[in-house]
């Protein structure tokens, strides 16, 4: 994914904070203070005309939400690697550190490539293809009527698979390593030309 955002949308080489369990830094190890800190970085000091980048590869999960703003009675969460301890990332979180700060002018693309995926950005709206290739949008809007959505920005998710499903994983980016399906998909319809919009990306 940094390839593909330094060699296709010339993101600059220092505007870009990659997170792995390779690397010696720990501050770039993916633990869950690494990557609340990450997520904060990611919004501040945004200007109109930025286009951000939030990708996450890795395990996601589900827990019980207690609060009454989840239509299916459950939070979507990150797992960092650290997460038996110092446990998961809520989507309530997420949403909160880098959806809600978004002024106007600014866009964020956001890919989730993990299990439980689909609302991990607890987004207000929710667009989905049904059997008959048509796209149709859900409310998911809280009942308590707390705000989900930017601050005049612009906010979109690719997820890859449902609340309730698992996602899955491909060797064939890499040979030694296993990468998210969706990550490869999403990286192979931009490098074919398919990904100047996002229409062409849905298909």
């Amino acid at each position: 994914m940094r390839h593909l955002l330094m060699t296709r949308f010339n993101f600059p080489d220092d505007s870009i904070i990659m997170l792995n369990e390779e690397q010696t830094d720990p501050y770039k190890i993916p633990t869950k203070h690494n990557i609340r800190m990450a997520m904060y970085w990611l919004v501040q000091g945004c200007q109109p005309g930025d286009s951000l980048v939030f990708h996450y590869s890795g395990h996601g999960a589900q827990q019980r939400n207690y609060s009454g703003d989840e239509v299916d009675g459950f939070d979507e969460t990150l797992c960092p690697l650290d997460f038996e301890t110092q446990g998961m990332i809520v989507d309530d979180e997420i949403n909160a550190a880098i959806v809600r700060p978004l002024p106007h002018g600014v866009k964020l693309h956001a890919l989730i490539d993990a299990c439980h995926s689909g609302t991990a950005l607890d987004l207000p709206f929710l667009c989905r293809m049904n059997r008959s290739g048509q796209y149709v949008w859900e409310d998911h809007r809280p009942r308590s009527g707390v705000w989900k959505g930017t601050s005049g920005g612009e906010a979109i998710s690719f997820s890859g698979c449902d609340d309730d499903q698992t996602s899955a994983d491909t060797s064939a980016l890499s040979k030694v390593t296993s990468t998210g399906a969706m990550t490869y998909c999403f990286i192979q319809a931009i490098e074919r030309g398919q990904g100047t919009t996002y229409v062409p990306l849905h298909h």
